[in-house]
């Protein structure tokens, strides 16, 4: 009975050292523990915080400028027009997955794509669809997903 009081009051004195020796940040020497205990396995060094990136708006136009944003908003365009779709983040990212998906009005998938993002602060990312021959006549919509979570649905018409 006196045996296994002691076998438990060293091995709590023992998970005890080792909770703390993880929390310091120099590493002292361990005492090895009595060969009759088993140590503790050591906890688990804490991961860092995930990366927090946002997608701060989406605008839609018929060209952009060198900083990948559009020019010139617009939601209506014509069927030869190349229609690109500036989609601005805020945040640190690395290697956060920003999708697009263009569907028709019937729900037809027109274009998708995907980009890996490595950010630390704002940015902007584009994506476009055009046909050489002209996009259709109708409504059609543009989503942006990050990291798999829809970021909003912008509508346009193409006439």
């Amino acid at each position: 009975m006196k045996q296994n009081r002691i076998a438990y009051a060293l091995a709590a004195a023992m998970i005890g050292t080792v909770a703390l020796v993880g929390c310091k940040k120099k590493e002292e020497p361990v005492a090895a523990p009595p060969a009759a205990v088993e140590p503790a396995p050591a906890p688990a060094p804490m991961e860092p915080a995930p990366a927090v990136v946002s997608v701060t708006g989406v605008t839609l136009g018929n060209a952009v400028d060198a900083e990948q944003k559009v020019t010139t908003a617009a939601t209506t365009f014509a069927p030869k027009d190349t229609i690109y779709a500036s989609v601005a983040t805020d945040g640190a990212a690395n290697g956060a997955t920003l999708a697009s998906k263009w569907t028709f009005q019937d729900g037809q998938t027109v274009s998708e794509e995907t980009k890996t993002l490595n950010t630390t602060g704002p940015g902007a990312a584009t994506f476009s669809i055009s046909k050489p021959d002209g996009l259709p006549a109708g409504k059609y919509k543009f989503e942006a997903t990050l990291n798999g979570t829809s970021a909003g649905v912008t509508e346009f018409e193409v006439k």
